[in-house]
């Protein structure tokens, strides 16, 4: 690497990052484009972004995606109601490509030949930020100083110091954090025991479910075209709507995941998630997709929900698959409009009423009261042709014709 060449660097303004921004002028020779992408992390960011340059960036950029995020990726993820192994809503995986596309297009008006990223080689983030370059900008280098630098975080620290880069004084968070709109992650300390229960003490966005309210709350969500639109009857920007539903169901408990998860490296990591905004607009879309979708339908857009819940997972936002079944889950979606109520108490969000102009739940068929419209005198013929392969089935196994006969032993 030449004296002259650029890095973008993907900077939180944490000690990893920070320590890689003078590392990388060290060891690869490199001028630094430190890049801090806004997805509804908190905290001053604008700090964060002054941090970079006092750390010796050449240049340190801010940019506010938040919007974006919500548009372009979680809101698809949404209407495909990804989750997974049926339990993540995945709030880190789909930050991670859209932080790799500013990578790109900063490098791209930088005139810059590499990328980087903070990332250890035990964690998914790395094969994420990797595969984003990959798929958008194959000629650019993907660096990854914790991968090569192998210094303890004492070491880190020591490094840090001897580089006036400004560290946090006091004693030092035990977990690792990662926040954004669509939640929150905790991992390391004690919750490397998958045994033990996670202390309080980990939690940031949702109260306790014990000292939550004891009179549960209702929100009243609209949807069109399988997205969420306004809350209570107020119509609010998708971002803003999902920073509204994390203060809420977050107030009454809900939204806590112990989840003992299957890393793409190859090993089990336990993780703690707070999704509390996601878990309700979950529950209600899936919701009205059952009043507004026919059966066979769903049943086919659950395995679609599976595998793209996995490629997200797996780094491959930024593929053809990929894009083909956003395809397929936005065409699903054209009538799923309408809105559902959502009890919060204590820790549960139970969807407790849904109603749309599309819905194909029809009273006078599902009654047992006056006005059943159903004919029970056709139920005897449906369930004769419906059951005839089995029993035809049933039927030839049974028959002494087809009973194979034993083999003939052989005498010497």
């Amino acid at each position: 690497m030449s004296h002259r060449s650029k890095v973008v660097l993907a900077y939180s303004g944490g000690l990893d990052t920070s320590v890689a921004i003078p590392w990388l002028r060290e060891k690869k020779g490199a001028d630094v484009v430190a890049l801090t992408v806004n997805v509804g992390q908190p905290g001053d960011l604008e700090a964060v972004r002054a941090k970079a340059e006092r750390s010796g960036a050449a240049k340190a950029l801010l940019v506010d995606a938040r919007q974006e995020f919500a548009e372009e990726f979680l809101a698809p993820a949404l209407r495909a109601n990804a989750l997974y192994e049926g339990i993540y809503p995945l709030g880190t995986a789909l930050a991670r490509p859209l932080i790799g596309r500013h990578l790109v297009e900063v490098a791209r008006r930088e005139g810059a030949t590499y990328v980087a990223h903070g990332c250890t080689a035990k964690g998914n983030d790395q094969v994420r930020f990797d595969l984003s370059t990959t798929s958008l900008a194959p000629d650019l280098e993907v660096i990854a100083p914790a991968r090569e630098w192998k210094m303890t975080r004492e070491e880190e620290v020591a490094y840090a110091a001897q580089h006036g880069i400004p560290v946090a004084s006091g004693p030092a968070s035990p977990y690792s954090i990662d926040e954004n709109l669509w939640g929150r992650s905790i991992e390391c300390g004690v919750l490397e025991d998958p045994a033990i229960e996670p202390p309080e003490e980990v939690f940031g966005w949702t109260r306790s479910p014990q000292s939550a309210p004891d009179q549960p709350s209702y929100v009243q969500l609209s949807f069109e075209r399988g997205l969420p639109v306004a809350v209570d009857g107020h119509r609010v920007p998708l971002a803003e709507l999902i920073v509204q539903m994390n203060r809420t169901a977050g107030a009454a408990g809900v939204g806590r995941i112990d989840h003992l998860e299957s890393r793409v490296v190859g090993i089990k990591s336990r993780e703690i998630y707070e999704c509390p905004g996601a878990t309700v607009l979950l529950a209600a879309h899936q919701a009205l997709e059952a009043l507004t979708l026919p059966r066979d339908l769903l049943d086919f857009k659950r395995t679609v929900e599976q595998r793209y819940a996995q490629m997200v997972y797996d780094g491959f936002w930024f593929t053809p698959l990929r894009g083909a079944l956003d395809a397929f889950v936005t065409s699903t979606q054209e009538r799923v409009t309408g809105e559902v109520a959502v009890k919060l108490y204590k820790g549960s969000a139970r969807v407790v009423g849904r109603r749309s102009p599309h819905s194909i739940y029809q009273q006078s068929l599902a009654t047992y009261s006056s006005g059943d419209r159903f004919r029970p005198e056709m139920s005897e013929g449906f369930i004769y042709v419906w059951g005839l392969p089995a029993r035809t089935w049933a039927a030839t196994a049974s028959h002494p014709a087809a009973v194979a006969p034993r083999a003939a032993k052989h005498r010497s």
